[in-house]
């Protein structure tokens, strides 16, 4: 339900802004942009921020009132930039768990995100304290009473830390210099993040990315950030204007004991943290096995594998190779974009059961070829075609029938290219459809796009000149897309007919 609810609403968002620059497709990538406009407003802030008790609030002011012409602007720009790295960060997380794209061998960057999640609340706050208003009064005064609730300090740090008497400029200066720190364990983090991806992307589209900024100058001058008065340790602040971003669970701990937030905190955060090991139907089938006798250390499944699955190693069998291609389990997600790559998987191969170089146990390619021609051979009628889906696409068997033959893959880019060519070579179909996940949303991350770039032979192993091309159709579609595939089909089959009419007259 939460799937079909999600895809839906992308399927919206393609029409509104496209498959390019849905904001959705690109949520990691714009974490990282809001981040880096966070730093750079954040350096041009502090390059005039005074560090003090008496210092502090009117620096800020000067800031945000004298230069409200660039340092207003920045000012509201990191503010609003902050704001929009959280709504990133959740959405990032919720979609990646709807997706189901957080077990397996993706448990590593699901669990590498969770500190970042603190870090980001943590230098947030901690921002909000070095304006040193009433908002910030009240945020730090609520922080430490609610530390105090744990076991670790012997007397309470609101009686001798925050009060008019004990506080003091090195407070400021500590709370400064962990503002500039924290950025760098969170980019040290991001950087872990992603360490086991394949190709990351960390910069949105240009368009994107323009629009996103545009975005956040038209809010700052609209809505600029401003502080809400000068902080008084006598004085209880009142009717405060709440960041519900980074500030909302503050209000939880004037209705709720420390106990309870930290319950709701600490539980939350194990929760997540476990996630990709509690129960559930997830079964990842087995992982690619190297062949080593028709490997020949080409590099191309290392190449083209999303999650740094396949690395090379030096020979060991004693054949004249240099190297061999090597699986790491821990970080197969079983897609069998490496099985597409080999370039000995070519069905012409005269063997009965050859083998490839790197083949899925689940399906090796002499398998898919016997189930291949076996589909084929029960065609019928003028126009047959060839239908190849994603298992975690559009369900193209619903569209199996006397004319149609279909085969579900882990990934569309487990098919060698050559594949197509031999179908077509051999006369067995009219046509070849592809399908799988929409564009630039690939399940396996970069299926859809290796895809297509070796039908249009910028990739190997690529497509060869004397496939023709007008007999292959792509259309990318999400489970949720179905009669659009449908009426896709029916297209590219009048489209072939008229053309096989065309040939015979």
């Amino acid at each position: 339900m939460m799937r079909r609810a999600l895809l839906g609403l992308e399927g919206v968002l393609n029409k509104i802004f496209g498959n390019d620059l849905n904001p959705f497709y690109h949520l990691g990538a714009l974490g990282f942009y809001f981040f880096w406009v966070v730093v750079v407003s954040g350096a041009y802030i502090y390059a005039f921020y005074k560090t003090g008790i008496e210092l502090s609030y009117p620096s800020v002011e000067y800031i945000t009132l004298e230069q409200w012409y660039l340092g207003g602007i920045m000012r509201s720009l990191h503010r609003y930039a902050s704001d929009a790295l959280v709504l990133v960060m959740a959405l990032h997380l919720l979609r990646e768990f709807i997706l189901g794209r957080y077990r397996g061998a993706r448990w590593f960057a699901w669990f590498t995100g969770v500190p970042l999640i603190w870090l980001i609340f943590t230098a947030g706050i901690n921002g909000y304290w070095m304006v040193w208003d009433k908002l910030a009064q009240y945020s730090t005064i609520a922080t430490v009473e609610w530390f105090d609730w744990l076991p670790i300090f012997g007397e309470p740090m609101s009686r001798s830390f925050v009060t008019r008497e004990v506080l003091n400029d090195r407070f400021f200066s500590l709370i400064s210099f962990a503002h500039v720190t924290i950025p760098l364990f969170i980019l040290f983090l991001l950087w872990v993040h992603i360490m086991r991806i394949s190709k990351p992307v960390v910069n949105p589209r240009r368009g994107l990315a323009a629009g996103m900024l545009l975005g956040l100058l038209v809010l700052s001058l609209v809505e600029p950030a401003l502080s809400q008065g000068p902080a008084d340790m006598a004085v209880e602040p009142r009717n405060l204007n709440i960041d519900w971003f980074y500030l909302s669970i503050y209000p939880l701990l004037d209705i709720w004991t420390a106990g309870q937030v930290w319950a709701l905190v600490i539980g939350l955060s194990v929760l997540l943290a476990v996630l990709p090991w509690l129960p559930s139907s997830f079964r990842q089938i087995q992982v690619p096995e190297v062949h080593l006798n028709d490997c020949s250390g080409c590099r191309l499944c290392v190449a083209d594998c999303p999650y740094e699955a396949v690395v090379m190693r030096p020979r060991s069998d004693g054949m004249h190779f240099l190297e061999e291609a090597v699986v790491i389990p821990d970080r197969c997600v079983s897609c069998g974009i490496c099985a597409g790559a080999c370039p000995s998987s070519n069905p012409f191969r005269g063997e009965k059961d050859y083998v490839s170089g790197i083949e899925m146990p689940s399906m090796t390619m002499s398998d898919l070829r016997t189930r291949m021609n076996n589909d084929l051979e029960r065609l019928e009628g003028d126009t047959r075609i060839l239908l190849v889906g994603c298992d975690n696409a559009a369900d193209v068997a619903r569209l199996s029938s006397a004319s149609v033959a279909v085969i579900s893959l882990p990934c569309t880019a487990m098919l060698p290219p050559s594949f197509i060519e031999y179908v077509l070579h051999q006369h067995h179909v009219d046509g070849v459809m592809i399908s799988g996940c929409r564009e630039n949303d690939c399940y396996h991350r970069l299926g859809v796009l290796w895809s297509e770039q070796r039908l249009a032979a910028k990739r190997e192993p690529r497509l060869r000149s004397r496939a023709e091309r007008e007999r292959i159709k792509l259309f990318w579609a999400a489970s949720t897309d179905f009669r659009e595939l449908e009426s896709e089909l029916e297209s590219f089959r009048t489209s072939l007919a008229g053309n096989l009419k065309v040939m015979n007259d």
